[in-house]
């Protein structure tokens, strides 16, 4: 007999796209736990990250507030003073647990909520992680998830046997938690991968297991440059040999990064044989934080509105209701929909929090009505908004000055700007007035001005090259400031928090810097 609070898992992923599950279009990708959950659940295929990068799409999917709200459009500090849904299960009498990457910035040793966590962050010394792998003889290894900077984007097999890599070690740490967890009570596991996050590292024999020339080539229009905005460009030039496309290196890329998935679904499936008869009172929820580019429109990264880069794959499986397995439901949902889903799963009443969350699987039942989902990335003079109703697309770049709409129906997929389309401009101005009100409901005026846009200027790449050079992130960054020179630490500057460069020339006077400061400014460690 179903008890009447089940218990919930939540399985989450870290930059998995919408179609990087084998039943869900990756004929070649080895996915059969992910697969039945399809099978067995209700797939929303038209689900969407709040914001395409890590720490506002973690931010907004703990709160359940979009990123315009939180303050947190990029990857910056999160704030301690919002609830989280772990906080509000604890309150509900649920032990929750988590493990593995959650990017909570900058107290990333913090409950936020849960009762307990087993935490691995990169690049962070003092994780439960990076203790095990000391305490197993491998201190010696000081990137064990990969190989950042130049190598960022290159597959490479890992340093670890598959034992000790983290993506197991994820696995290990949530098997323990089902097994010693207090049988008195629900559970609340958020069992959280790093991969497929690049760099795209794995233990042999996952690191063999694809051959890149069964890859399918990257989707690459013509005019992709025309399709693709400012964001796009920056990435290329600091992630990517600023725009210099190898279509054999991203096939080699698209087999590493497959592999990367296969090897978490594997240890899905070690959970999952832990789990046993529980799996009858325990709703799992899969998802992830935002998608990769991987190669189309010859671009790597997110921080796009393009459905590779901010589509995401949401499955949920509720014993509850059998009577919904198989179900694929193309209404608009996002990751502010988990809250609310999680405290009606554990029957708290109050469990809307924000207007744009609701309960996924009443969004599925048509219990409640769901006209459009949204997304942010950055603010101000750099940023990037969207809002889809599941047909069509609507996006706004501001330091473009661009507009972009897209058929989500299609079959060319989103090869075709309409925004300029006479046959289109109904269209195109609903979605515009959805997503301007939405903003103007709470005075956020760094995106509009009135029922307009508010403008700053459009902003370019600077045209030196030298720019092009492969680093990423401050902890890493910091380790080479000294060999690039005060010459060229003269001339880069880094995001205050995200530490990627900002490649532009602001020679503009109406554009505003983003806040940055000077290599040569930045303190040793």
């Amino acid at each position: 007999m179903v008890e009447e609070r089940p218990n919930i898992l939540f399985v989450f992923t870290d930059q998995q796209r919408f179609d990087a599950i084998g039943a869900l279009g990756s004929s070649l990708l080895k996915t059969p736990h992910l697969d039945e959950w399809v099978q067995s659940g209700v797939t929303f295929t038209r689900a969407y990250t709040p914001c395409p990068v890590c720490v506002p799409a973690r931010c907004s999917l703990v709160t359940g507030r979009p990123a315009h709200e939180t303050g947190v459009v990029d990857n910056a500090s999160m704030p301690f003073s919002e609830q989280t849904f772990m906080a509000r299960l604890s309150d509900a009498g649920y032990q929750t647990h988590g493990v593995g990457k959650m990017h909570f910035d900058p107290d990333y040793r913090s409950m936020w909520g849960f009762e307990s966590r087993d935490i691995s962050e990169e690049g962070k010394p003092d994780t439960d992680y990076m203790e095990f792998l000391r305490d197993a003889g491998y201190s010696h290894v000081d990137s064990p998830m990969g190989l950042r900077g130049e190598y960022y984007y290159i597959p490479q097999p890992s340093q670890l046997p598959q034992e000790l890599h983290e993506t197991h070690w994820v696995a290990d740490r949530s098997i323990d938690f089902l097994n010693r967890r207090d049988r008195e009570r629900p559970f609340f596991l958020w069992t959280s991968f790093i991969k497929p996050h690049p760099p795209f590292e794995n233990p042999n024999p996952w690191y063999n297991l694809y051959r890149a020339r069964e890859m399918e080539e990257p989707f690459i229009p013509e005019n992709s440059h025309e399709l693709t905005c400012l964001w796009n460009d920056i990435q290329n030039r600091y992630k990517y040999r600023d725009g210099d496309y190898d279509r054999q290196l991203m096939r080699t890329i698209r087999a590493a990064y497959f592999a990367c998935i296969s090897f978490v679904d594997y240890q899905i499936g070690r959970i999952l044989e832990t789990l046993g008869d529980d799996r009858d009172n325990t709703i799992i929820v899969f998802s992830s934080d935002h998608g990769e580019l991987l190669g189309d429109y010859g671009c790597v990264g997110k921080r796009c509105m393009l459905d590779p880069a901010v589509r995401i794959p949401m499955i949920v499986v509720d014993p509850r209701k059998k009577e919904s397995a198989g179900t694929l439901c193309d209404k608009p949902v996002s990751l502010l929909d988990v809250f609310p889903t999680f405290l009606k799963a554990a029957g708290l009443e109050d469990y809307r929090v924000h207007e744009d969350g609701d309960d996924l699987l009443d969004i599925a039942d048509g219990i409640v009505p769901r006209s459009y989902t949204f997304s942010q990335f950055s603010d101000a003079a750099y940023g990037l908004y969207m809002v889809t109703d599941g047909e069509w697309k609507y996006i706004y770049s501001a330091p473009d000055e661009k507009e972009w709409l897209f058929s989500l129906n299609s079959e060319e997929r989103e090869a075709t700007n309409m925004a300029d389309s006479d046959a289109a401009e109904s269209v195109k101005e609903r979605l515009r007035d959805a997503l301007i009100s939405r903003f103007q409901a709470v005075g956020y005026s760094t995106a509009v001005d009135g029922d307009k846009w508010r403008i700053y200027g459009k902003t370019v790449l600077a045209d030196d090259p030298d720019y092009g050079l492969l680093q990423q992130d401050m902890p890493f960054l910091q380790n080479r400031i000294d060999e690039l020179g005060p010459d060229y630490a003269r001339n880069v500057t880094l995001s205050d928090e995200d530490s990627y460069r900002i490649l532009c020339d602001h020679s503009n006077p109406q554009v505003p810097p983003m806040p940055v400061r000077s290599l040569d400014k930045i303190e040793q460690k």
